[in-house]
């Protein structure tokens, strides 16, 4: 019992040690502001345009926000009051110069941030902070597309995007599709400034766009929805047919393709990001270049095609949906069907032993119900992993089930290598043996063998459930046969003949592949939660992608990994230090 505890200790630790890592999701922020901000970025507009009346009407509206929401006992709001006062003394002058004003209306808007930073220090509220500081950049932006005024619009563009580069999590994490709109109209609005000539209609077509997308987000109506289900495949599609059409000279419809694979992007961009971090800051900046060119008057097909192209090749790796093998999946039935193989054959052979040859049925009906019942079992966590899935994120769902299948792994592990001496599995035997024997009764048989092929079968599943979404089901299918082949070769050779296996051996070699499946399932796990955005993605140039091995270039899987190894290392101890104990006191 002692040692029982000790390894589920370890296997605590581990689970904190995940947990650590994760992005946190902070509490609702104390006050929404975001009106607030919206009716300061389109009085700067309007002041630009010397529309006081507008403004005039904003800053009423503003008023009424204003003392609806806020605090009294706050020293920030007082200096908000003080700059809505200079605000409101510039409008009732009513003089034709709006420089002073639009100033002042800069100084409200500092002094409305500094206001809510006070009130809502939670770095959820960070981000919307700097999604707020977008809109004065969009409108510098705006300025320069509505004079047609090239002179330093790339500069002005620039820091219009690295601004949003700052923020784009909060706004990914709140709404994907203000993410993808958002993402989206910037790629346009680039296109439409650098194609040769520039596209001033539609540049100012998707800066308006984009201002109202940003505003509806701040004012909590972005979309929480995306329709559409896309993968890579998709993708890779939209860039395969625009490649043809370039070398058909059919750069209309290549043009079109392209901007496809900008609104589907941010529903597949995870994917990339954990796997090659330089290709995809090449899909975002050259996809958008290469529309650039298409659009433009004279048209460099030959240079579009190649960015196309190369996009396109590079991707390809990425694509395969199969992180896990055949062996992968023979493996994990192979080992549990075994051990329930081994109790199952020393109660056949005791009962033979005891000239009970007859009552043999006993056990076989305790392994049938096993079977039965797990069927069943794997029925119901198919329909609630459907229902779970249908009510939120794919990639989250199923990278929490793999989680949940490494702790498994990890206490079986430790089972296992516990077991790896003839000694401790002659003492396990016995005792289900002794249990069976005591209560003198062949139904105890048949609950020893039902509990054995349900314990293992239930693992087995747990298993599967962390390995099914990115396996091929023929390649499922065909490693769950050939273990079941593997299996009723062994149990027939054990059961007929007498045939014995190398115990010692089987365990050994058993712990170490259950461990390499928990080190590669942890890191599919952990890549999928990244795409989720439950996790964080740090990417790193330096370190592999090994799909095989469960390995992806982010600090986040790959301490986890480490952290994993570092847990077994520690158990392995533990066990080995117990089994030296237990060989001290048998010898005194």
């Amino acid at each position: 019992m002692q040692r029982f505890t000790t390894i589920w200790k370890a296997t605590l630790l581990f689970i904190i040690l995940f947990v650590s890592i994760q992005t946190s999701h902070p509490v609702e922020a104390a006050g929404n502001h975001d009106e607030l901000f919206v009716l300061i970025g389109d009085s700067l507009m309007k002041a630009k345009d010397g529309d006081l009346t507008a403004v005039t009407k904003n800053m009423e509206l503003f008023a009424n926000e204003w003392e609806a929401m806020k605090r009294d006992d706050s020293k920030q709001a007082k200096k908000v009051d003080q700059e809505l006062k200079k605000v409101q003394r510039l409008l009732a002058d009513s003089k034709e110069e709006t420089m002073p004003l639009s100033e002042s209306l800069s100084s409200l808007s500092s002094a409305v941030v500094l206001y809510d930073q006070e009130q809502n220090p939670k770095d959820k509220v960070k981000g919307k902070e700097q999604v707020k500081q977008v809109l004065p950049l969009i409108n510098n932006l705006k300025g320069a597309i509505l004079d047609e005024n090239l002179t330093g619009i790339t500069a002005k563009y620039q820091a219009l995007l690295n601004q949003w580069t700052a923020s784009e999590i909060a706004v990914h994490d709140e709404s994907i599709a203000s993410y993808g709109n958002i993402e989206k109209y910037m790629a346009l609005i680039r296109i439409a400034i650098t194609q040769e000539p520039a596209d001033w209609k539609k540049a100012q077509t998707n800066i308006d766009q984009l201002t109202s997308e940003v505003e509806n987000y701040l004012a909590g109506n972005g979309s929480k929805q995306f329709e559409g289900n896309y993968t890579l495949s998709d993708f890779s599609t939209l860039l395969s047919k625009a490649e043809k059409q370039i070398a058909q000279n059919d750069y209309k419809d290549a043009s079109a393709n392209l901007n496809e694979t900008l609104t589907i992007w941010p529903m597949v961009e995870g994917d990339v990001q954990t796997r090659d971090g330089n290709l995809y800051s090449d899909i975002e900046t050259k996809i958008p270049t290469a529309i650039s060119i298409l659009n433009s008057k004279v048209v460099n097909g030959e240079k579009a095609s190649k960015i196309v192209s190369e996009l396109n090749t590079r991707l390809a790796p990425l694509m395969s949906k199969t992180n896990y093998s055949i062996w992968d999946a023979a493996l994990i039935l192979l080992r549990e069907g075994l051990e329930a193989l081994l109790i199952v054959a020393t109660l056949l052979a005791f009962l033979k032993k005891m000239g009970q040859s007859s009552k043999q049925k006993w056990v076989w009906s305790g392994v049938a119900a096993g079977i039965f019942a797990s069927a069943i079992l794997a029925i119901i966590i198919n329909i609630v992993f459907s229902q779970i899935i249908a009510a939120s994120s794919r990639e989250y769902i199923e990278g929490l089930t793999g989680v949940v299948a490494v702790v498994m792994m990890l206490t079986i592990g430790a089972w296992l290598h516990n077991k790896s001496s003839i000694g401790q599995w002659n003492k396990y035997i016995n005792q289900q043996m002794q249990q069976a024997i005591a209560k003198g009764s062949l139904i105890s048989f048949t609950f020893i063998s039902f509990l054995s092929v349900f314990r293992e079968g239930a693992e087995t599943i747990i298993f599967y459930a962390g390995i099914t979404p990115y396996i091929d089901l023929a390649q499922l299918v065909t490693g769950v046969i050939l273990a079941v082949v593997i299996l009723a070769i062994v149990g027939f050779a054990i059961i007929n003949y007498s045939v014995k296996i190398p115990i010692r051996l089987f365990f050994k070699a058993a712990t170490i592949l259950i461990y390499f499946l928990a080190f590669k399932i942890l890191g599919i796990s952990i890549h999928a939660l990244q795409i989720s955005k439950v996790v964080s993605t740090t990417t790193v140039e330096r370190l592999p992608f090994i799909d095989w091995l469960g390995l992806y270039p982010t600090w986040e899987t790959t301490i986890t990994q480490i952290l994993l190894l570092a847990v077994i290392m520690f158990m392995t101890f533990l066990v080995k230090k117990n089994d030296s104990k237990s060989i001290i006191t048998t010898n005194v």
